[in-house]
């Protein structure tokens, strides 16, 4: 069976879309535990962090309605993920570090499977480029705002455009005709490594003077 085959492609994007989901959802209940919440607060960021993003495009292209609100399985990892984070939080509590890398892997995922799924609706490049930077950044703005910081996009090192890094990688390897699988993987690597990169070595785009 041939990775262009339609059946295949949307089976591979769902589990990219679910990876993403359960991983952007423990960033989002590391967030609630750091920031002491209930239960309840924990399992609301968690929801929100992983769903956010696939929410923004999914209205955008049309899948009405979206599969987070759809399909039970997307509920079902992102309760899961805050759970599993708040019933372990004494641990996850003293790795605070790992909510940066959680971060940058669903920033990833969710850039790639935006940029996938705007192919498969034949939207052109360019809009696919720009849907996978907006899936990918949705569940961390969703996150950041519903704890009042001041979301990663606007301050940090090297956000939104490692996501688009990782789209514009999707996006030309399918022009190229190039296996799904490893454009995917390629695009996913890339924003994950240039995130990663930025915040060790602090790079950041410039920034207006002070007045």
């Amino acid at each position: 069976m041939s990775w262009y085959d339609p059946a295949l492609v949307a089976t591979f994007l769902l589990v990219l879309d679910l990876c993403g989901t359960f991983v952007f959802a423990l960033s989002g209940a590391m967030s609630g535990v750091k920031h002491r919440l209930d239960l309840f607060g924990v399992l609301v960021l968690s929801f929100a962090a992983g769903t956010a993003g696939g929410l923004l495009r999914d209205v955008l292209l049309g899948a009405e309605p979206p599969p987070a609100i759809r399909d039970w399985r997307y509920i079902g990892v992102t309760l899961l993920a805050g759970l599993v984070t708040f019933r372990w939080s004494p641990i996850i509590n003293r790795l605070r570090s790992s909510v940066l890398v959680l971060d940058a892997a669903g920033l990833g995922l969710f850039a790639v499977s935006g940029a996938l799924k705007a192919l498969a609706f034949q939207l052109n490049p360019v809009a696919a480029v720009v849907l996978g930077i907006m899936t990918g950044v949705g569940g961390g703005v969703a996150r950041d705002v519903l704890v009042s910081e001041v979301p990663e996009i606007m301050r940090s090192e090297l956000y939104a455009a490692a996501a688009l890094a990782g789209a514009a990688v999707v996006v030309v390897g399918r022009h190229l005709q190039l296996p799904t699988p490893v454009v995917a993987v390629t695009g996913a690597a890339l924003c994950f490594g240039l995130r990663l990169l930025a915040i060790r070595r602090g790079w950041r785009l410039p920034t207006a003077p002070a007045p």
